[in-house]
């Protein structure tokens, strides 16, 4: 990973060309970002704002609802970690707890058959469900696309995911920090590296950081019209590290901050393992095999309250530049 100081963007429109040839050149550079960052915004991506504009309406409702009405939804009621997150649900490896509320979707699957798959529990809240599931399936119909995009960049076959995205567990979160006035500088969400294959983002204000190979702070600002993505520990994992997990944290702002990220992931038996063509006798296999769906599972039982007190803690292999920057 190099010493960079701004996030790439990239234009990702001729995804969907006819031309193979315009299709590998925005692989190409996706590529470079994917080794070099591990962090993009991509443009050309075909999410209408006036969807990404009814979440963020939808997200107020949820969010300006009594307490009392939201733990009607809590999370910890649902089937396939759904529903309402209050502030202090969540409690991360260093033990802090993050000045946040959350409402999380997740693949509305009412057959259920794994941890994270079953029906969403839905608030009984008018203008809410309708937009946040067309933004779901948006979000699903751009992480395919995005697969695409990586394999073609790593040189594997332009399907080479397609067989595992059959009914993944993609995470949905939409997140709230309320105003704080005297949070300015302050650090919010610890350094981390996110479970998935990659996350996809949208956020109405500034906070997000990523560390560069220096171990230095990089600003990830909202860009009108565009999205943030970031590669996670399971493409880390596949690519055994060609691809890089990039640590990142939340710098706690005064504003209020709305933040949607898209977890997106593969299906949860997908076994998640260096793929032969990045394994070689001068780079041996780093990355033990994992079940996606499993490692997901772990880590979020990990830090939620309600699956703490279930299953007991347990989480998974560590990913991310900042660990190894520890030694570990």
């Amino acid at each position: 990973m190099r010493s960079f100081d701004v996030v790439p963007v990239i234009d990702i429109a001729d995804l969907a060309s006819a031309d193979p040839a315009e299709r590998q050149a925005v692989a190409k550079a996706l590529g470079e970002a994917a080794r070099e960052v591990g962090f993009l915004y991509v443009r050309g991506h075909g999410v209408p704002e006036a969807l990404s504009a009814a979440v963020l309406d939808a997200a107020r409702r949820v969010f300006d609802e009594p307490l009392e009405r939201k733990q009607g939804w809590y999370i910890g009621r649902s089937m396939n970690h759904s529903g309402y997150v209050p502030e202090g649900e969540e409690v991360f490896a260093d033990g802090k707890t993050d000045r946040k509320e959350a409402f999380d979707v997740g693949l509305d699957a009412p057959e259920g058959g794994a941890p994270m798959l079953g029906p969403n529990l839905w608030p009984d809240l008018p203008g809410f469900r309708e937009p946040v599931a067309a933004y779901y399936a948006a979000m699903a119909g751009l992480a395919r696309r995005m697969f695409r995009g990586f394999a073609l960049a790593l040189g594997l076959p332009e399907d080479h995911f397609d067989p595992h995205l059959a009914r993944p567990p993609s995470q949905l979160r939409l997140i709230h920090y309320p105003y704080d006035p005297d949070a300015a500088d302050a650090r919010g969400i610890g350094a981390h590296t996110d479970y998935e294959f990659f996350t996809i983002l949208r956020s109405t204000e500034p906070g997000l950081e990523v560390m560069n190979g220096e171990g230095r702070w990089i600003d990830v600002p909202p860009q009108p019209g565009a999205f943030v993505i970031n590669i996670g520990d399971m493409l880390e994992a596949w690519t055994n590290g060609v691809f890089v997990a990039t640590s990142h944290r939340v710098r706690k702002v005064a504003a209020e901050r709305f933040s949607f990220p898209f977890f997106a992931t593969c299906d949860y038996e997908t076994v998640v393992e260096p793929h032969p063509r990045f394994v070689s006798p001068g780079r041996p296999a780093a990355y033990p095999p994992l079940v996606s769906g499993e490692h997901l599972y772990a880590q979020t039982r990990a830090t939620f309250a309600y699956l703490k007190s279930r299953r007991g803690e347990a989480g998974g292999p560590a990913f991310g530049q900042a660990v190894r920057q520890a030694g570990a």
